[in-house]
């Protein structure tokens, strides 16, 4: 088990995490994690590759490189031929696969974990055995972009195109892209089409709203353009705050979806770092310190709780994603170089803007 000796101060978050607290979190990860490398929500539940991307990443924040490396060696094993992954693996078995859709900003979320286990460990043969895997993940999300710069969401499993998209996962990928370009500079392999393509879905995200799925109930959609990095500045704030009586649930979390009286922990520590990377830490940390009613057996999250009528956790379900969320939103807060890179975006390359509004 992962001692409290072994946390990292920037682990330590008070009203949030003890050392103590931290590193049984932190075990409650490695728990689950199969041998193979492989994170599924929880033992017996299934594995989606942007999840077990997620934890991957706490786990490098928590200085577990070992097991990080483990979770990305198994995307390795695993990727399609097309560069993809199916949207879900049952308790992580490849060879049961429970959803043959492919998601797009499920495949693309790999080049955000990519590179941040290379930031963490500085580790050049981790990244150039993973740049092909990488390269054909941002191929196969990019032969879904549209015109208008929007992504579709998925492929089926017939092959089948479904160009509508969601703006949530595509802010997603924006940050993905960025990532994936950050990596192709380390590499000096110039990517000119990916900075195209990720300029154009920038463009998207903050001019064209029409061009996505109304998805506007989801807390997600609130706040994840900024998260994703396309909305900042002045814009960035009038967003959040034009959403935030809506959304935020004073002292227990956020929303995940109008008008339901429901908030889930994984909606609540996106929010939290959202706000860190506006600069907001103070407010950052209140939505974080409010989550301590979610915090269950082994130092695991529940998903979600409901807070009126019959007041109850639900689903009754300890998410490795849930707590990978919160220990890297402490992660940025206490300042640790690996997390604040990649989500605060300020050394990632922007892309190309379009000409129109170049």
């Amino acid at each position: 088990m992962t001692s409290p000796e072994r946390i990292a101060e920037h682990l330590v978050l008070p009203g949030v995490l003890t050392a103590e607290q931290a590193a049984e979190t932190v075990a409650g990860l490695l728990a689950v994690q199969r041998e193979d490398g492989a994170i599924p929500w929880f033992r017996g539940h299934h594995l989606d590759p942007w999840d077990h991307t997620e934890a991957a990443m706490a786990l490098d924040a928590a200085g577990e490189h070992a097991a990080a490396a483990r979770a990305y060696a198994w995307l390795a094993r695993h990727q399609n031929e097309d560069g993809s992954w199916y949207a879900a693996y049952h308790d992580g078995d490849a060879a049961r696969v429970t959803d043959r859709g492919r998601e797009t900003n499920f495949v693309a979320y790999v080049a955000v974990g990519v590179w941040h286990h290379y930031l963490a460990t500085g580790d050049d043969a981790f990244l150039d055995r993973m740049w092909p895997v990488v390269h054909a993940a941002v191929e196969f999300v990019l032969r879904l972009q549209r015109p208008g710069g929007q992504i579709g969401w998925k492929r089926e499993d017939d092959g089948t195109p479904v160009g509508d998209a969601l703006l949530t996962g595509c802010s997603s990928v924006h940050h993905a892209l960025r990532c994936a370009l950050a990596i192709a500079e380390e590499r000096e392999e110039p990517q000119p089409d990916w900075e195209l393509a990720a300029g154009a879905l920038a463009h998207a995200i903050r001019s064209h709203p029409e061009r996505f799925l109304d998805k506007s109930r989801y807390s997600m959609d609130w706040y994840y353009p900024v998260l994703g990095g396309a909305v900042t500045g002045a814009a960035a704030k009038e967003r959040i705050e034009r959403g935030w009586a809506d959304f935020v649930v004073p002292g227990l979390g956020v929303r995940c979806v109008l008008p339901n009286p429901w908030v889930t922990g994984g909606e609540s520590c996106e929010l939290a770092l959202t706000l860190w990377i506006m600069g907001e830490s103070d407010r950052a940390l209140e939505i974080l310190q409010s989550l301590g009613h979610l915090r269950g057996p082994d130092g695991m999250y529940w998903t979600g709780y409901v807070f009126e009528g019959h007041r109850a956790v639900w689903p009754e379900e300890l998410t490795t994603w849930t707590a990978g969320s919160l220990l890297l939103a402490v992660a940025a807060l206490g300042g640790e170089e690996a997390t604040t890179a990649v989500f605060g975006g300020a050394r990632l390359p922007h892309g190309l803007a379009p000409e129109c509004c170049a």
